[in-house]
């Protein structure tokens, strides 16, 4: 993911993806830097595929090639492995700190919001898109699961820096890292920011759909009526609501 705000004074992790998790793999000498497919000027057989579960180790190694990606660029807070032409679903992240997404699943998403994000597979075309401000992920190397949430905190610190504009930005980088947790997932599913406009500018907030309440979904020919709640699996995995 592309992002116009914080990436000047911001920290990257050393390449090797070792900050993130309590996996400490060992790193392989290599010094091949891998490159952003440009979508509008280069074809990218990958960027519209769901891509392939890999193993932790597996998954730890490609993370360490797009955290090397993301620190020789210095524009991007986001990467997935489609977007260097690898088909694995691995993505990094790296808001508030760096995280690594490997065979990730969202299983759960409130609140959708507007939000204006921009893509390094698509340079310079930012796009309003449709996001949820409070999400819950399920990654291979983690047991349990992450929850990132946008929504503003009090923020009970000390001083009047922290009472300010440090307040300010921590909560403006917990909907940012939130924001790009989907647009990183949305990529190994095959789905860019275009997928994901909001027609002509405006938005809309779609009704909010309580977990109990039953939903039609459509995937080809194939069509299911369930749960919301068992419906969202589905979702995640390119079935659409009715």
């Amino acid at each position: 993911m592309l992002s116009r705000e914080f990436l000047t004074e911001r920290g990257y992790c050393c390449g090797h993806g070792c900050l993130m998790c309590p996996y400490e793999p060992k790193h392989k000498k290599d010094n091949t830097i891998l490159k952003v497919i440009n979508c509008f000027k280069e074809e990218n057989n990958v960027i519209k595929k769901k891509l392939k579960e890999v193993s932790v180790e597996e998954g730890m190694a490609i993370a360490t090639k797009l955290f090397q990606v993301l620190n020789k660029r210095k524009d991007g807070i986001g990467l997935a492995a489609n977007q260097v032409g690898i088909d694995a679903s691995v993505a990094v992240v790296n808001v508030r700190e760096p995280l690594v997404l490997i065979n990730p699943k969202i299983i759960s998403k409130e609140n959708p919001i507007a939000y204006y994000e921009g893509c390094l597979s698509y340079p310079k075309k930012p796009i309003l898109t449709t996001r949820y401000r409070d999400i819950e992920v399920k990654t291979e190397q983690v047991e349990g699961s992450w929850l990132f949430s946008g929504v503003p905190t009090d923020g009970n610190t000390k001083g009047l820096w922290e009472r300010g504009r440090q307040k300010e930005r921590m909560n403006t980088e917990r909907l940012l890292e939130a924001v790009c947790v989907q647009h990183e997932i949305d990529h190994l599913n095959g789905i860019t920011i275009f997928d994901r406009r909001i027609p002509d500018g405006t938005y809309k907030a779609p009704k909010r759909i309580g977990r109990n309440e039953l939903v039609t979904i459509k995937k080809g020919d194939a069509v299911k009526v369930l749960k919301y709640k068992k419906a969202e699996k589905f979702l995640n995995d390119n079935w659409t609501l009715q």
